[in-house]
């Protein structure tokens, strides 16, 4: 009797563990959905597999009863079960629908794994190619103020320095990120939003406040993750863009990009190149630039490769080459013109990561290294409206070079439960940097160490709840020297902090989600970009130096959101509203000390407050009623206060119809600012592209004196209204043609009271980064 018992489960689990070969396909609206991911979950084992070029899929499992998904860019996650028995094994039909709003894109800037953006425990806001396409960027920086709480703005005449805002804070308390690696010094952060090309770029991924913490704890305002694009298609393009500033000032880039992926899928590869070339614009006619003149070369290239189907080795490399200059008389010499800032960089990336999990896929690991070195060449400076012999001496002096390395290196872990997430993991970053002009006696010589280590559990315990448990532990150590004339500040310090982050998310219903969570931040003294940023001032270079004594700066960072997405037969919709309150203290404030040495340059002095907060309201709605239409809005309502008057101009007592300047608010900083995005395709070929963005008033420091002496302005609104016209035509199946053209800024909402000559403020900039600009481009090439 036990021997047949014995038989008869032997013989029970010999069929039900039985492999068999289920074969299928996907599909959109009859047509097949190629080289995308589909996989089939049963308890903690996940199977994965991916469609051919005809949509077919394969895959050998045990029979048995499965969650099926699939993924695709623009398509929305289809999860379905699915019991796989000798008679449905053959022909599944596995149907999605399109993503018109982008509310089940795959992100990985929410908890450091890939994760659907609707499931996300934070609020991950996504810029994709659709919207670069309608914006017509060419840089990053351009496509950046299309999600609710970020603003770009311009912050010099001369150069064309540029930094993101998130939630009302400058751009050092943001952290860019580069495929999630952070390799962008400070040093790049002062221009290289404007030196990645968005040709090369998949998405941006953007997290406000603290709910990036675990990507670094100087994330206090959030992070800007730029995922470049992965080879998926064979395909190959050439484009050409020309754009014509004020009508008038041509603006011209020619780019490629092709992709080979091999039949199996296990290896691909991308290649990239772009250059770009725009002449100087002087919107006043005085001689001296507005806006800069600029010539950007960048190949690169991405690799990777499958050594089995738990692995794959991916390796990217990047070569960026750019001169930019500002100023007047831009065919002489710098030192023979009244002001030129003139700046040449030669940059190089480069990154490997190496990513496996187990045969059941529940443990992921990941091993990464990632490069950034720039050598730049820069002259700051000019006569200043002299002619003098002194003049001449002291224009001689602005000549500069500036090396810079950052290296990114970590591992990470994830375990995957029936629910519950657990991920740790480990960084090491170096990052060094050498700014020397001898003739100023100015240097920054700095060194940064930070050894980090994280820890989080995405504990949820039923469909509803969830909550977001993860600490980030940081040893920096910070060795710098930074001098500027006869004054030297030195700055060695070694501090441990520990970052808490804790994140709740419940469900209401299918449709409503709350997610509320808090997080710690941390700031060491040392250089960030706006330092290594130079502006010219009554004819002569600024400089920023770093205070006596200064202290580390922590903030502590509370959110709650509102998220609710409702679908109304083929009708999307989504509304999210968002609340954020930070404080900061021993807030980093830039003072100008009044100060000026003997050849001419102002000093301005980093300096700790006695605190601030910054709080608002975060909004965006968008409504999709069919795949021809697509309507988005959304903005910022804030306040960013000091919680005492902040000195920005210190008086040195010389000059007696001079003060000292205080402000209780922050500059530069508008309390309501927003975008809308509007796309109408009646068709497969044509599509109908309308875009802009809002910004309300701010108070803008304006320089009226050779000592620093600084005027409070009020800017006006500006209202920058976009239109983009795209034709698209099959010449056949491997040769597509794409023309577009449009205008930016048609109404020409434009700052209209720059200073003027050689002893201008140039860092009095402010308002929508191009005047009404004409374009038209043209795309030819394989695009899928």
């Amino acid at each position: 009797m036990s021997l047949r018992i014995v038989i008869f489960f032997f013989f029970i689990t010999t069929v039900f563990s039985q492999d068999v070969t289920v074969k299928g396909k996907v599909i959109n609206n009859q047509t097949p959905v190629i080289y995308t991911t589909i996989s089939f979950k049963k308890r903690q084992k996940t199977y994965i597999s991916n469609t051919d070029k005809n949509g077919n899929f394969s895959l050998k499992i045990p029979l048995g009863t499965y969650e099926v998904s699939s993924t695709s860019l623009g398509l929305k996650v289809k999860t379905q079960t699915i019991t796989i028995d000798a008679n449905n094994q053959n022909n599944l039909k596995i149907f999605l629908v399109e993503d018109l709003l982008g509310l089940d894109e795959i992100v990985v800037s929410a908890t450091r794994n890939r994760v659907n953006k609707k499931e996300a425990p934070i609020i991950v806001n996504t810029l994709g190619e659709k919207l670069i396409s309608a914006t017509q960027a060419l840089a990053v920086s351009e496509s950046l103020n299309y999600s609710p709480g970020v603003r770009v703005e311009n912050n010099c005449q001369n150069c064309g320095f540029t930094q993101v805002r998130l939630n009302g804070l400058d751009g050092s308390y943001s952290q860019i990120l580069v495929n999630s690696r952070s390799v962008f010094s400070a040093l790049n952060s002062v221009y290289g939003l404007e030196q990645i090309p968005t040709q090369i770029i998949d998405r941006v991924e953007i997290v406000r406040s603290g709910g990036s913490a675990l990507f670094g704890s100087n994330a206090i305002a959030g992070t800007v993750n730029i995922i470049t694009k992965d080879p998926v298609l064979n395909t190959w393009e050439i484009g050409t863009y020309l754009g014509l500033i004020n009508g008038e000032i041509p603006d011209r880039v020619i780019n490629f990009n092709t992709s080979l992926v091999a039949d199996d899928l296990n290896s691909g590869a991308t290649f990239f190149g772009i250059h770009r070339n725009r002449e100087e614009w002087d919107a006043n006619r005085d001689g001296f630039t507005e806006m800069v003149e600029l010539r950007n070369t960048t190949f690169g290239t991405k690799l990777y490769y499958k050594p089995t189907d738990r692995s794959r080795l991916t390796v990217d490399a990047t070569i960026l080459n750019e001169y930019r200059r500002g100023g007047d008389r831009l065919d002489l010499a710098p030192h023979l013109t009244d002001i030129t800032e003139e700046l040449t960089h030669n940059t190089v990336m480069a990154g490997v990561s190496y990513d496996f999990s187990n045969e059941a896929n529940t443990h992921n690991y990941s091993i990464y290294s990632s490069v950034q070195y720039t050598n730049r060449d820069s002259y700051y400076g000019g006569l200043g409206g002299g002619r003098t012999t002194q003049d001449s001496l002291t224009a001689l002096n602005a000549y500069g070079i500036t090396k810079d390395l950052a290296l990114a290196n970590g591992f990470q872990f994830t375990k995957q439960f029936k629910r519950d997430v657990f991920t740790a993991g480990t960084e090491f970053n170096i990052s060094t940097t050498e700014d020397v002009i001898p003739g100023y006696n100015r240097l920054i010589d700095q060194k940064v160490n930070a050894t980090g280590a994280y820890a989080q559990y995405e504990y949820k315990p039923n469909q509803k709840f969830s909550a977001l448990i993860g600490s980030r532990l940081d040893y920096i150590n910070v060795d710098g020297i930074y001098q500027v004339d006869t004054i030297e500040r030195d700055v060695d310090i070694s501090q441990v902090t520990i970052n808490p982050r804790l994140t709740l998310a419940y469900e209401f219903t299918n449709d409503l989600k709350f997610r509320g969570g808090y997080a710690r931040g941390f700031r060491a003294p040392q250089a960030f970009n706006e330092d290594l940023h130079i502006s010219s001032v009554g004819g002569e270079p600024q400089f920023v130096i770093l205070s006596n004594d200064l202290e580390a700066e922590f903030s502590n960072a509370f959110t709650g959101s509102l998220n609710l997405t409702k679908e109304f037969n083929l009708t999307q919709t989504n509304f999210l509203l968002e609340g954020f309150y930070t404080t900061l203290e021993n807030p980093f404030i830039l003072v100008s000390t009044g100060v000026q040495f003997s050849n001419g340059s102002i000093l301005e002095e980093v300096r700790n407050g006695e605190g601030a907060r910054v709080y608002g309201a975060n909004f965006e709605f968008g409504v999709s009623p069919s795949k021809k239409w697509l309507f988005q809005i959304g903005g910022t309502v804030q306040r960013s206060e000091y919680d005492e008057p902040q000195i920005l101009f210190e008086a040195d007592g010389t000059n007696l119809s001079e003060n000292d300047i205080s402000v209780s608010e922050f500059v530069r900083n508008p309390n309501l600012y927003g975008y809308l995005n509007t796309n109408w395709t009646p068709n497969y070929r044509y599509t109908l592209s309308i875009t802009g963005t809002y910004t309300g008033k701010m108070t803008v420091p304006r320089v009226i004196s050779d000592s620093g002496f600084l005027s409070l302005n009020e800017s006006n609104t500006f209202f920058d209204l976009n239109i983009n016209a795209e034709a698209h035509f099959d010449v056949s199946d491997d040769f597509q043609l794409t023309l577009n053209a449009g205008i930016k800024n048609m109404f020409n909402s434009f700052q209209d009271d720059f200073d003027v000559g050689a002893t201008r403020d140039s860092d009095y900039v402010y308002g929508p980064a191009f005047p009404r600009t004409l374009f038209f481009g043209v795309k030819i090439g394989k695009f899928h």
